[in-house]
């Protein structure tokens, strides 16, 4: 119960993003979310999972045996 809750104007400002973009996560059911009354509140930790998951990793290419050629 540590976890600070976010209104949809806060999740968005984190992000980056317009205030659309956390309302259609969470109308979707993409993000875990806490109704109280008719406010929705976005708990810390889900936003941080929902990032963790969608990040996309960088792919290590192998480096190449031999120079360029001159």
């Amino acid at each position: 119960m540590n976890d600070r809750y976010l209104s949809v104007d806060q999740v968005a400002e984190l992000l980056g993003t317009s205030v659309r973009f956390p309302r259609r996560l969470i109308e979707e059911r993409r993000i875990r979310y806490v109704k109280v009354g008719r406010h929705v509140r976005i708990p810390e930790s889900a936003l941080a999972e929902f990032v963790d998951s969608h990040t996309v990793q960088p792919l290590r290419r192998p480096r190449a045996r031999y120079g360029r050629a001159a």
